[in-house]
């Protein structure tokens, strides 16, 4: 079994999509549509954003709309990562339990999402 996508639920596909391909470098498919916006890396995981009626973004750290599931990436350096993310759209969450191995920002719609060092 091999990973092919990862799908987040959204309000406006086409918002979250255009922050994740100028965080990623990920290109937009173009069997893309407003419901429904697939990126494609270069490793051919791809990551859909798909439109939900009512959508309700996840609250982190606490569970009233848990989060369910989030994205890691990994940066070669955590500072310069959220500085150029913050510059995109996100957000710092408040709550960082451990700021010296991870960041956790918010994307756009809500979803947590961590920054951890890596070779990016």
């Amino acid at each position: 079994m091999k990973l092919a996508a990862v799908t987040i639920d959204c309000p406006d596909p086409d918002a979250l999509a255009e922050f994740y391909t100028r965080a990623t470098g990920f290109e937009r498919s173009p069997d893309s549509d407003p419901e429904y916006i697939e990126l494609t890396g270069p490793n051919g995981v791809s990551l859909g954003f798909e439109r939900v009626a009512d959508y309700r973004p996840p609250q982190w750290p606490g569970q009233q709309t848990p989060q369910q599931c989030h994205l890691d990436f990994a940066v070669p350096n955590l500072d310069e990562g959220e500085a150029r993310l913050l510059t995109l759209g996100a957000t710092r969450a408040e709550v960082q339990p451990a700021p010296d191995r991870w960041r956790v920002l918010i994307d756009p719609a809500g979803h947590p999402f961590c920054l951890v060092i890596g070779g990016a």
